[in-house]
């Protein structure tokens, strides 16, 4: 099958990258040929090295450029006659639609970040895949018909991206707590912060680790340093692979306010962390529901800092489940999400073409 994959840009910044990454080098291994259309950015390497072809499409949202990102886009489509255009945002749903039904391509759209008022627009796509059950509801209620939406829960496990990492730990303080991701309100930071001021005097050994970077990082560091527990909580910055930092750590926790399906909580697991989740969106079906790792309600720092409280109080729970993380964590692989996406890609095709395909 010959795949097209379009975003926004190839840059590490965001998940859907990742998880578009991710998923275009597994269908390579699954024996399919793939290209990405992007702005281009810091995984291009990486997909050329998986034999991923790559073409730039400036998406940016002016209509000078929008004009000649159809045009270019058209013409890769019609070149190279692609079975399938699958589009990761907005933006390259919208530009691939009337290419696609001129040219009687179905287009697929994955649903990444459903909590943008954008997301209906994905829509458009032949067949919507949605990265958790949590989504594909919301979808649902945003008028997407159930015979054209189809539910891929994320997963990382195995990824082109992991191959040749470190898996030497980093030298962290225990009992260590490690938060990654982007910094910006949806990720619920401030929650975390005040959970461990809560419970920083009966642990003051204890640490925080914050890895990632964003637009709110000096606002939260200028937060943390009001606090009794500024001396335990350490900024890391941006790092190319968060991983070292979780197999040291002793707790992972995301605070969450709105996360559709984060990669993170895969990669937390595979590293068999004890993980703390809020209970919002998909987070919980990535915990297995509260059996992989343990959930709290969104927005509620008394509720983060009890179970901080449960887990540093004995070693032995922490193990405990840092163990229970591995349960079912066979479903995180991304070689389960390439094969199950590519069903939804042979159930959107005309039937003689998807037969013969799959013979």
């Amino acid at each position: 099958m010959r795949i097209l994959h379009i975003l926004n840009h190839t840059r590490r910044l965001n998940g859907h990258v990742h998880a578009a990454v991710d998923l275009a080098c597994a269908q390579v291994r699954l024996g399919h040929e793939v290209y990405v259309a992007s702005e281009g950015g810091d995984f291009d390497s990486l997909l050329k090295a998986n034999g991923i072809g790559t073409f730039v499409v400036n998406h940016r949202r002016r209509i000078p450029s929008l004009v000649k990102a159809l045009i270019r886009l058209n013409a890769h489509v019609r070149d190279l006659e692609f079975d399938i255009v699958h589009a990761h945002m907005m933006t390259s749903a919208v530009i691939s639609y009337p290419i696609c039904k001129v040219r009687g391509v179905p287009l697929i759209t994955t649903v990444h970040n459903e909590f943008e008022r954008s997301a209906t627009l994905m829509g458009l796509g032949t067949r919507v895949i949605a990265v958790s059950d949590v989504v594909g509801a919301s979808m649902k209620r945003r008028g997407v018909s159930a015979s054209k939406l189809k539910v891929v829960l994320n997963g990382t496990i195995g990824s082109s991206r992991s191959e040749g990492r470190s898996e030497e730990p980093k030298p962290l303080r225990s009992p260590s707590i490690l938060f990654v991701g982007g910094l910006h309100p949806r990720k619920g930071l401030p929650d975390l912060f005040h959970a461990f001021e809560a419970i920083h005097g009966a642990f003051p050994a204890a640490h925080l680790y914050v890895v990632g970077d964003g637009p709110y990082r000096e606002t939260y560091k200028e937060m943390v340093a009001t606090l009794e527990c500024a001396e335990a909580v350490t900024f890391i910055g941006s790092v190319s692979d968060p991983y070292p930092y979780m197999v040291a750590a002793d707790v992972f926790v995301l605070p969450s306010h709105a996360d559709p399906a984060p990669l993170v909580l895969s990669e937390a697991r595979e590293a068999r962390c004890a993980v703390i989740g809020s209970a919002v969106d998909g987070i919980p079906q990535l915990l297995e529901h509260g059996e992989a790792g343990l959930l709290v309600p969104p927005r509620d720092p008394a509720a983060l800092a009890g179970m901080l409280r449960h887990l540093l109080e004995s070693p032995e729970r922490i193990a405990s489940w840092k163990q229970k993380s591995q349960l079912r964590i066979d479903r995180l692989t991304i070689e389960r999400v390439a094969k199950e996406t590519i069903e939804v890609y042979r159930s959107a095709m005309p039937h003689p073409k998807a037969v013969a395909l799959a013979t």
